[in-house]
């Protein structure tokens, strides 16, 4: 019975023309208006050596990894800088950002770092995330530089050199477990950004599939739900076949997307390809629950919820930067709860992670969001379906 209606909701899934449109050919289609919109504005849009200050206090003074950071990151005419950094005082600071002499400022505090910028773009946000990732590495190694010290001083070692105990432990950090920001000349062009959301949005339209596919075996929406329903088949076999047929489909409309966008497009997702493909897969298995869940949730027609999953789609990828990455800035410094339970962020932000940082860590942490998202999504159809019962059909 399970293969049996796995064919079916295959078969059905790829006769539905709307389903094909919106899964197969309107991502391709946005693809390449992407790339005739955009390709000749490369060498503009192409991020140079980012200009930025540093507030010079006593806050900096204690914190040396990160001004370390910075001083790695600002090496002239070095193939691994990515900015330009000043260290001035707070008024000259506010006078460099205002005559646009720097696109922002960074000032440490005694709570946490705090960043002044005039508006909002694609460097803004690097400078962002460089500080972010940045400050949490220093954290990391003053805590493990504290941690030797009170060693050495519980083993009777009162003769500390205190610097090279800090510059072991940065380099520790920086081997191990580093979230410095990638020491990488090339910078992410505009297209790439948008090819990101793309394929998020290609991903979480993998919901359509799943509402669909599951609004079959649903008494109350199909002349199949009916037969189903009165039927000895289990419905959790025949729903779980259902959600893998819709699960197929929408992964053989990424492979295609990946394969135009890259070979006809020349989109270029750097070397890191099959963990970004990993990544989509499990953005789809989330838009797939998704729309799971939106048909055992809501009571109307295929297409309401068709409608619904399109509108936080296309919401989600608004906030995670398809219109300009200086929404999803916006979003992130205004209010980042949006984005942090915003599928679509979650994708575009582990590409993010791959192409600006050496390390997975920030990556990992998107892709587990995805799969914790798409086991709320699931436990949230278990139990509706559980409820559901009809006094006749």
């Amino acid at each position: 019975m399970f293969f049996h209606n796995f064919k079916y909701a295959v078969k059905t899934l790829v006769k539905n023309k709307a389903l094909v449109f919106w899964t197969f050919a309107f991502p391709i289609i946005l693809g390449s208006l992407f790339t005739l919109a955009f390709s000749d504005l490369e060498n503009g849009e192409k991020l140079q050596i980012i200009n930025i200050a540093i507030v010079e206090n006593s806050e900096l003074d204690k914190n040396k990894s990160l001004k370390t950071a910075f001083d790695t990151l600002s090496i002239a005419n070095d193939e691994k800088q990515i900015f330009s950094t000043k260290y001035v005082d707070k008024e000259t600071a506010e006078t460099l950002l205002n005559n646009n002499e720097i696109i922002g400022f960074l000032e440490l505090t005694e709570t946490e770092p705090k960043i002044s910028v005039k508006s909002n773009g694609i460097e803004q946000t690097v400078f962002k995330n460089a500080v972010e990732e940045i400050n949490a590495a220093s954290k990391i190694i003053n805590d493990l530089a504290e941690q030797e010290i009170k060693t050495q001083i519980e083993n009777g070692n009162f003769e500390i050199n205190y610097e090279k105990i800090y510059q072991d432990a940065a380099e520790k950090v920086q081997t191990e477990e580093a979230t410095f920001i990638d020491n990488s000349s090339e910078h992410l062009s505009y297209t790439m950004i948008e090819f990101y959301t793309l394929i998020a949005m290609a991903c979480l339209y993998g919901g359509m599939l799943g509402a669909v596919a599951v609004n079959q075996n649903l008494a109350n929406m199909s002349s199949k739900g009916k037969r189903v329903s009165v039927s000895p088949a289990h419905k959790a076999t025949l729903i779980l076949s259902s959600a893998l047929a819709g699960y197929l489909v929408q992964t053989i409309g990424l492979i295609i997307l990946f394969i135009y966008t890259i070979f006809v497009l020349g989109a270029n997702y750097g070397d890191n390809l099959p963990l970004i493909i990993l990544l989509a897969f499990a953005g789809s298995f989330a838009g797939l629950t998704f729309g799971i869940a939106i048909a055992t949730v809501i009571k109307a027609n295929d297409n309401i919820k068709t409608g619904i999953v399109v509108a936080v789609t296309m919401t989600g990828c608004f906030f995670a930067g398809m219109m300009g990455p200086q929404i999803k800035y916006f979003i992130d410094q205004t209010a980042p709860i949006v984005n942090a339970i915003n599928p679509a962020n979650l994708i575009t932000d582990g590409f993010y992670a791959l192409y600006y940082y050496d390390t997975p860590n920030r990556y990992l942490g998107n892709l587990v969001g995805l799969l914790a998202m798409s086991l709320v999504f699931i436990t949230i159809s278990y139990f509706s379906l559980r409820r559901q019962k009809y006094d006749s059909l």
